[in-house]
This record gives structure tokens, sequence and C-alpha cells, in this order.
């Protein structure tokens, strides 16, 4: 193997890597959402997105970004939401043709409520993942990128 095929390799191992751990946190995301909300992590990422926005709402095609979702995929899954009560759609008065998405107060009062079951989840799958020696490097980084991210249990400033 060259120097060349080592470098795609290691770019491979990487995502690999990054892919199993985020297959980890979602399923466990995914896991304790349905069963204190009934949410999916979609639905959540959605809500808590439009929770972050100046006057709570964005065009649907921003939410499909924030969501990484197709713009089909993303009506459904707005469809689903209102159906839900939990945001609405709301025309824009500057262009007829665009289409804000709003959280309603039930969708506020959802996202409050599962945001702390959210983040311990999170927590609790990124000190499972730091235990687990593939995935270890990976959440030290992102550790290293995110100042407000806890720091592994037992580590010193020093390390």
């Amino acid at each position: 193997m060259g120097i060349r095929d080592d470098a795609v390799e290691v770019r491979a191992q990487g995502w690999r890597t990054l892919a199993a751990l985020h297959g980890l946190i979602e399923a466990e995301l995914e896991r304790a959402l349905q069963a204190e909300a009934k949410l999916s992590v979609v639905e959540y990422t959605v809500l808590d997105a439009l929770s972050r926005q100046d006057g709570w709402h964005m065009r649907m095609q921003q939410l499909a970004r924030a969501a990484a979702l197709s713009s089909s995929a993303t009506t459904r899954l707005v469809n689903r939401l209102e159906d839900r009560a939990l945001l609405t759609r709301i025309l824009c008065l500057d262009d007829r043709r665009g289409v804000y998405t709003e959280l309603t107060p039930e969708g506020r009062r959802l996202l409050e409520a599962t945001r702390p079951v959210h983040d311990a989840t999170l927590a609790d799958a990124l000190e499972a993942a730091r235990a687990t020696p593939e995935l270890a490097p990976i959440v030290g980084l992102l550790e290293s990128l995110s100042p407000l991210m806890p720091p592994a249990v037992g580590a010193s400033a020093g390390n």
C-alpha cells in the first residue's frame, strides 16, 4: 500500500469512527426522546433549531438545512409536528411564496420539558463513548472544540 493509499485509509477509518459515535449517540437519544415525549431525534432537532431563532421561526429551507433533510422530508416532518400542534406555518409578509415555520406555545413547553432528558442522555452517551478506546479520541476532540462540553470524568487541567 502506498502513502496515498494510507492517507485514504486513515480518512476512511476516521469517518467510520465518527459514524460509530454518531450512531451510538443517535440511538440513545432516539430511545430516550421516544420514551419521554414520543419525539424522534430529528423532531427534537427541529424544535430546538426553531427555539434558537430570533422570533422563534425559520423559513422551510433553513429548517431543512438545520435538520439535514431534503425539502420533501422537511415538509412531511413539519406536517407531523403541525398535526401535533407543536409548530405552525405562517406566510412570509415580504415574499408571498415564502413560508415560515414557528414554534407554538405547546412546542416550546414540550421542548423545555424534554431538553433535560436530551442533555442528560447526550452526556451519558458521550461518557460511554469515552470508555470505548476507538471512540475516546473523537470525544476528546469534541471536548476541545466546545468549552461548554463537560470534561471527561477524572480529567485534570494538565491533560
